[in-house]
């Protein structure tokens, strides 16, 4: 397999603005690819036209050609003929379903493993995984499943932070994450934080940017990943 994939934790870092600190990690996989399909199903309350028109402007600089897959009557052929595929963050449970819905995860799965480019951020990373079972979301809605594209044979976890709110009694996500691993202990789990980011490129596998991730599986529970880190051993 050629996949070749860039899963970012969130799109935004800070208070940057919206995608810019994406824009390095982003164009050299725009360098053979400029005409790049969007897939707005996770963002629900935002409208898929608005949702469209912001990441537009958000990768301006990069100077390519966004269509939103909502446009294309026929989706699963809008995912061939794109040289390229973007999926945004919102609702992963939301984003599942409709991939679903539209008969779209064996096309996406196809094209990535074919070598097309795959850019995810957030629920975008999600369901890139082998399954959203460690998304941070509400079920707002039930997908037929929650098997995901599996394009890293473990699970992801973006926006991983502890901060917990004092006087908050909920669990940390890395309690949440420990659940996981308890009825799950053969399945790992990376949880990364924003700003950062891993990018498959066929059996290689990196960390990027400055901020280190944590590993969990079985009894080993949020293990630092060093920033810049070589993780093909996971794949």
């Amino acid at each position: 397999m050629t996949i070749n994939a860039l899963l970012l934790s969130a799109s935004r870092v800070g208070d940057t603005p919206y995608l810019e600190h994406t824009l390095p990690f982003i164009a050299p996989l725009t360098q053979n690819a400029r005409n790049w399909v969007f897939i707005p199903y996770a963002g629900i309350s935002l409208g898929y036209d608005a949702y469209l028109e912001k990441v537009r402007e958000g990768l301006k600089p990069l100077n390519i050609n966004i269509s939103s897959i909502h446009e294309h009557a026929d989706p699963r052929q809008a995912i061939r003929d794109a040289d390229g595929i973007f999926v945004g963050g919102g609702n992963t449970f939301h984003l599942l379903h409709e991939l679903y819905r539209y008969d779209l995860l064996f096309v996406i799965r196809e094209q990535v493993e074919a070598g097309k480019p795959y850019v995810g951020w957030s629920a975008g990373s999600n369901i890139a995984g082998l399954s959203i079972r460690t998304t941070n979301d509400m079920p707002i809605i039930e997908p037929p499943s929650f098997t995901a594209l599996g394009l890293v044979p473990f699970q992801l976890n973006p926006h991983y932070s502890d901060y917990q709110v004092p006087g908050h009694n909920g669990e940390t996500r890395a309690q949440r994450l420990q659940e996981f691993t308890v009825v799950d202990p053969l399945t790992a789990i990376v949880g990364i934080q924003e700003g950062s980011a891993l990018y498959r490129q066929g059996d290689k596998l990196s960390l990027l940017g400055e901020k280190e991730a944590y590993f969990f599986k079985g009894s080993i529970q949020k293990e630092p990943i060093a920033i810049g880190a070589d993780l093909s051993h996971l794949l």
